[in-house]
């Protein structure tokens, strides 16, 4: 390790084991007096009461864990990604001390904006709803946040807040892919944790130790990529990034728990009361929309979700992008109200054939959102020092993750309320479906 990287706080720390704060499973995470300064913030100390993944526990019930301890994991990961590439030269001579306090913070506070189930709200595109982007930013200048930053750190807070907008300059860029690219600290740790919690082996099984050991800088030097003996680990990462998407993130209890959740939000009409939950905690979010829906059709669909009994809908029917692909191409990505009018619509039709007034929320559409994930596309450094595409190196990572992912994993699903589900499931859904997409 360079001596100035040895000059770290927070590496000295890790080095010396000394300080920690311990989470599961047995992971201890070095802790020095600023870090903890910064920990013991209230926007930081905020995190504690958001689930990491939200409405993931109505499925699998020990995915409670928070974004206050995944910011941990990832914190604890800058410092092993840190460790791992100062021994690579170009690293060395690109990212010196100031640059790596930098990526330091940024991995500790890289969630700091997050609220309560604000990915699928998110998805809703609704007017004049600011993105957790923007409020981490507020957060970062606006709070004591700042004043931690100044007196312990040699950044500042616009610094900060800068980075963790798209990157500018070659060396923020390969600190910035490994906050955010297809090998980074924030995958490493949520794949690894989320599985933990959710009592799955998916996302546990690969080489994290083996892929970090193979970290390196890419050809142009403005990102992160891999030695050729890390080819294995990230090929196992792929994979276990392919099945967490499919068995836990997008598991179709799951998705209707989410479906159900996004047209409750939907229906409320007006952005004013979830600004209100930007600063809030999981727990007054739910009792805010439910205090929001009492009044509202979708009352039966926040009661299904936060009240006394679960009750989510059932899936009807499915399709990706091989199974009936028209239909899958049709709804994807399409913004959230195409959505809804075209349940609506479908509601009415199976209504019609029951013989039964359906609510137009007793159907619901879910699909892959407008974003796309981001391509699995890193560079591997071959024995003879070239470089080369994973995808191209290795025909399984391009199967999996650039041509399949969103079309095969992220299934377009139609749920109904489970009072109609038996009598609905005698019915052609698809010709009805594709009655309502001839009218559009």
């Amino acid at each position: 390790m360079s001596a100035e990287l040895r000059a770290l706080p927070e590496l000295i720390a890790l080095e010396r084991g000394r300080n920690w704060i311990r989470l599961p499973p047995e992971t201890d995470i070095p802790v020095t007096p600023r870090i903890l300064r910064l920990i013991e913030t209230p926007p930081f100390r905020r995190l504690g009461h958001l689930s990491q993944l939200g409405l993931v526990s109505l499925v699998y019930p020990g995915a409670t864990h928070t974004r206050l301890q995944h910011s941990l994991g990832v914190y604890k990961m800058s410092l092993l990604y840190l460790k791992s590439l100062s021994e690579d030269p170009s690293f060395r001579k690109s990212v010196g001390l100031p640059l790596a306090e930098l990526f330091v913070v940024a991995a500790l506070l890289h969630d700091i904006g997050h609220w309560p189930f604000c990915h699928p709200i998110e998805d809703l595109q609704l007017p004049g709803m600011p993105r957790h982007e923007t409020l981490a930013r507020s957060l970062i200048l606006e709070t004591e946040i700042a004043d931690c930053l100044r007196e312990d750190w040699s950044v500042t807070p616009e610094s900060v807040a800068d980075f963790l907008a798209p990157p500018v300059g070659s060396a923020k860029s390969v600190l910035h892919s490994m906050l955010s690219g297809p090998i980074d600290i924030d995958k490493l740790d949520y794949l690894d944790r989320d599985s933990l919690h959710a009592g799955v082996p998916y996302g546990r099984n690969f080489d994290r130790q083996r892929l970090v050991q193979s970290l390196c800088v890419g050809p142009c030097g403005t990102k992160l990529a891999i030695t050729d003996k890390g080819r294995t680990a990230a090929e196992m990462m792929v994979f276990a990034r392919y099945v967490m998407f499919s068995e836990v993130y997008w598991h179709h209890a799951v998705r209707s728990a989410t479906a159900m959740l996004q047209r409750a939000v939907f229906s409320l009409g007006s952005p004013d009361p979830i600004r209100e939950w930007t600063q809030s905690t999981d727990l007054a979010v739910t009792e805010s929309l439910k205090a929001s829906a009492k009044d509202l059709p979708t009352a039966d669909l926040v009661d299904g979700l936060f009240g006394e009994r679960r009750v989510l809908f059932k899936r009807l029917v499915q399709y990706d992008s091989h199974q009936q692909p028209e239909i899958h191409a049709a709804l994807s990505r399409r913004p959230y109200s195409y959505l809804v009018e075209f349940s609506s619509k479908l509601a009415e039709r199976i209504g019609a054939r029951l013989g039964e007034e359906l609510k137009s929320c007793d159907v619901l559409i879910d699909a892959p959102p407008v974003k796309l994930e981001v391509q699995f596309k890193i560079d591997v450094r071959q024995g003879d020092g070239s470089f080369l595409p994973l995808g191209e190196v290795s025909p399984f990572v391009r199967a999996l993750a650039e041509q399949q992912f969103d079309d095969v994993v992220k299934k377009v699903r139609v749920f109904i309320h489970p009072r109609w589900r038996e009598a609905a499931s005698r019915l052609p859904i698809q010709d009805l479906i594709h009655s309502v997409l001839e009218e559009r």
